[in-house]
């Protein structure tokens, strides 16, 4: 219990050394809000399909393909986008529905969950982690697209408009890229593939700075019972669901295990990247990416302990 608290606080602490950066930088007039836009665009576009890209790449699809886990994780998260969907349809304004519905379902899986994966099984929860996380990312992304493109202000939202900002999406662009050459076991020259890890390397930091940046106590306000909410519902009620249904389906051990943290793992920066290129409310999605980061700490804790209670793990 105390490794797990631990491994995940080792984790989180470097988010929110990032978030704070960010929120020192605007404050002393070092960041202003045309950086964000434009350091947002740069990640969207350019250094996370390359993070994406480089992630499948170097991912072992052979020897962790569990066809049965890929097949419930499919239809939990699908279930979960429904969900959360259906909420915000209920209790949300039109206009903030997609942040809302991203940020309650769409998980930090390929930093966050995997890393707790490794932590706990090791070689196999790399391998398996690293396979889901690559359904993950196709998955978060088109659902995504689909449920920002519907209310955001800027992206036409029938059908055909939807599909085409679907297959024009630099993240799922990159991942349809790096398939083949992850299945085959295609490597990169050298000097390509330290260029593509210099960008990949920049990621992570400069989403969390421009998340940091954005964030005020009069966002937080603004934003506070959605952004509360959705966070709930992120770490909690979808997660408890999710993980009840695996062990209803006979999943035990290393496979419900990592199956429980990549649904319990806070939302992802990405949500808030996908929300500025909407024209969406990204003081919602950066409000709702700082609360589920703090809860994780706990609520992973608690998740790990029951199951590890009950055997079952």
């Amino acid at each position: 219990m105390l490794a797990i608290f631990l491994e995940t606080l080792t984790i989180t602490a470097p988010v929110f050394a990032m978030l704070f950066l960010g929120l020192m930088l605007k404050r002393v007039g070092w960041i202003n809000d045309n950086f964000i836009h434009t350091a947002s665009a740069l990640v969207f576009n350019v250094t996370m399909p390359a993070l994406l890209f480089l992630g499948i790449v170097h991912a072992d699809l052979h020897s962790s393909l569990k066809p049965g886990v890929l097949v419930y994780f499919s239809v939990a998260t699908l279930a979960c986008f429904a969900l959360a969907w259906l909420w915000a349809i209920w209790r949300c304004p039109r206009e903030d529905r997609g942040i809302y519905t991203q940020g309650a379902f769409r998980g930090n899986n390929a930093i966050i969950g995997l890393a707790l994966a490794a932590s706990m099984y090791g070689s196999y929860g790399i391998s398996l982690g690293a396979v889901l996380a690559a359904l993950v990312i196709l998955f978060y992304n088109t659902l995504s697209t689909i449920v920002l493109a519907v209310y955001s202000p800027v992206i036409k939202s029938d059908p055909w408009s939807i599909f085409k900002n679907v297959i024009s999406n630099p993240l799922i662009v990159s991942v349809l890229v790096a398939g083949p050459f992850a299945y085959w076991q295609i490597g990169l020259p050298g000097w390509l593939e330290t260029s593509g890890q210099y960008l990949a390397q920049m990621t992570l930091p400069l989403a969390l700075i421009c998340i940091g940046g954005t964030l005020s106590m009069a966002a937080l306000r603004n934003s506070g019972r959605m952004a509360v909410s959705s966070s709930l519902m992120k770490m909690i009620s979808l997660p408890t669901l999710a993980t009840f249904g695996a062990w209803l389906c006979g999943f035990r051990g290393a496979e419900l295990g990592i199956l429980f943290l990549y649904f319990a793992s806070p939302t992802a920066a990405a949500s808030f990247v996908m929300a500025r290129a909407a024209n969406g409310n990204h003081e919602l999605a950066a409000a709702i990416i700082v609360i589920t980061t703090v809860m994780a700490a706990v609520t992973t804790n608690i998740g790990i302990f029951l199951l590890q209670w009950g055997g079952w793990i």
